[in-house]
């Protein structure tokens, strides 16, 4: 009381001080240059300035200009939305007809194009580069839109249109600097696409060498990757020494996408000895990545709102300021008793927002951990069980199921496509067959695409991760020598069925946060889980869910 007390003399006294105070120069700037300082050290103090500068919109191409930088922090972050909603807000602020916005146009739509390609969009990725070239008037600003749409095409496997783009930036910079020897891989990464048959190793080795001339460690790491991929199938001795390239120098620049994917390449080509060991520091990182991306994207989503807030707060006080000027004494002290509701009106808001956003991420974070339990932790497993038990492993096979891992582990919070009944049989038979050994004798029955047919898309996506955890926890606990998973339908009702000869489920059991989310599953789809008592020993239960 006595602080709020200080605080009303104090707005008393501020317009007779404010009259003898000589004004202090204003830096329109100072926002903008913290956020550069800030960039190499700390980047939620640099995203912090950015958007302060941002929303000031003192200076349009100022506010402009930030929005990119913030666009530019929010993609190394992983939050892709989130850049591409700050490159829309830096359009806004862009006049086509300008001159000196050219160049700003022409890397923002640029900016749009490598967010969507980095959301696997090529299609809309090539709309968004193809709107920035006309804008682009430099030469190394039109070589690098020029290699952005090549890639594109690449991605939609337009690969001689990509060959033309690639061509086109090779006429604009020529060969003698170390932009050629990326233009020069996509090249030959291109032609090797279209042409298996192709041999791009002496032109992946070419770029390469420039690379390490011109000191390029970011080149030189994507030369490595892409040598790993091409001598993959015919040459794994050198696909193995060029992986191992990849995760030094992917280490030397701290950048963890490329060190999962070197990872994910040694972990194929090396040693069953060495492979346990890349696995493990390849599950340790991903985790540690994803979670630290997840963080990044709630706190610039709090930076945001901050900002706003702050915005229309200091808006606010400038008016009451410039009223407090020419009011008596009386008047302020109205303002100052008014001034006490606004802070506890102010509180009492505060705590209601801070609830309401507390709980909106502990709800991301409950949904984020449901999926990294079905995604990654029994995915592992899962991958775990085939490289322990089977004597001989498809590299390949083990290539796909390591690559897919990876995607739905980076793309934690995208939804997946519906996948055909043809191929959630086929999809369905792989998975519950990983989980058999010399140990586990797994029957599956009426695992049929004429079953499956009936079933619809939501059912299917939610049946798979329940179905996985189920074998989980019958590798892990069960001690069963047997099972058998069932599977039938009528007009009404898919039905599953699950037995097992092992210790069974203890009356008193606590469910484990596995089970509880196969239980809510369920229920999402109306369905109900049973257990049974066997007929000997060991675990029964049935699944029902409506079909109807």
């Amino acid at each position: 009381m006595k602080k709020l007390i200080l605080i009303s003399l104090v707005t008393l006294i501020l317009p007779a001080c404010r009259r003898t105070q000589k004004a202090v120069a204003h830096d329109p700037w100072a926002d903008y240059r913290k956020g550069y300082i800030f960039w190499k050290t700390n980047l939620d103090s640099s995203f912090f300035y950015f958007n302060r500068a941002a929303v000031s919109q003192v200076d349009k191409k100022q506010s402009a200009l930030a929005y990119y930088d913030m666009s530019l922090i929010q993609s190394d972050a992983g939050d892709h939305y989130g850049a591409q909603e700050s490159l829309t807000q830096s359009l806004k602020l862009l006049d086509t007809h300008l001159s000196e916005d050219r160049y700003n146009l022409a890397i923002d739509y640029d900016g749009l194009g490598m967010t969507c390609y980095d959301l696997n969009d090529y299609a809309q990725a090539l709309n968004y580069y193809q709107l920035a070239l006309p804008y682009a008037e430099d030469k190394s600003l039109q070589a690098l839109i020029l290699n952005n749409t090549g890639n594109a095409c690449k991605g939609l496997k337009a690969y001689d249109r990509a060959l033309n783009y690639y061509r086109q930036v090779i006429r604009l910079t020529g060969t003698a600097n170390d932009n050629y020897a990326r233009t020069l891989t996509n090249m030959a990464i291109t032609k090797w696409l279209r042409d298996r048959q192709y041999d791009a190793g002496p032109e992946l080795r070419r770029s390469l060498a420039i690379r390490l001339r011109f000191n390029d460690k970011l080149g030189e790491n994507s030369s490595y990757a892409h040598l790993a991929d091409f001598y993959m199938d015919n040459r794994p001795d050198s696909a193995l020494y060029y992986a191992n390239k990849m995760l030094a120098v992917a280490g030397s620049l701290q950048s963890p996408d490329d060190e999962l994917e070197a990872l994910q390449k040694l972990i194929v080509l090396s040693s069953p000895a060495e492979t346990k060991a890349y696995f493990r520091r390849y599950q340790t990182l991903g985790d540690s990545l994803g979670k630290s991306r997840n963080v990044a994207k709630n706190q610039f989503a709090l930076i945001r709102y901050n900002v706003e807030k702050s915005k229309a707060e200091n808006l606010q006080l400038q008016k009451e300021n410039a009223a407090k000027e020419y009011q008596l004494t009386g008047v302020q002290i109205m303002v100052a008793l008014g001034s006490l509701f606004s802070v506890f009106w102010y509180r009492k808001r505060k705590q209601r927002l801070q609830l309401e956003a507390e709980n909106s991420i502990r709800k991301n974070k409950l949904m984020v951990s449901q999926k990294v339990h079905d995604v990654v932790a029994n995915g592992i497993y899962r991958v775990m069980n085939e490289v322990e038990f089977n004597e001989k492993i498809d590299r390949n096979d083990l290539l796909d199921k390591l690559d897919l891992m990876y995607k739905q582990s980076r793309d934690i919070t995208y939804e997946s496509e519906d996948q055909s009944s043809d191929d959630f049989a086929d999809n369905l038979k792989r998975l519950l067959s990983a989980f058999k050994s010399k140990s586990i004798k797994l029957a599956i029955v009426g695992n049929e695409m004429k079953l499956w047919q009936k079933v619809g898309g939501e059912i299917k996506k939610q049946l798979q991760p329940v179905l996985q955890e189920l074998m989980v926890n019958m590798s892990k606990h069960s001690q069963a020598s047997q099972a058998l998973i069932g599977f039938e339908s009528n007009d009404t009702f898919l039905i599953i069925v699950y037995r097992d000869n092992g210790i069974g489920m203890p009356a008193d059991v606590q469910l484990g946060n596995g089970l509880k989310s196969t239980v809510s599953r369920i229920k999402s789809l109306n369905g109900k889980l049973k257990f049974e008592t066997p007929p000997v020993k060991g675990l029964q239960l049935q699944i029902t869910i409506p079909i109807a």
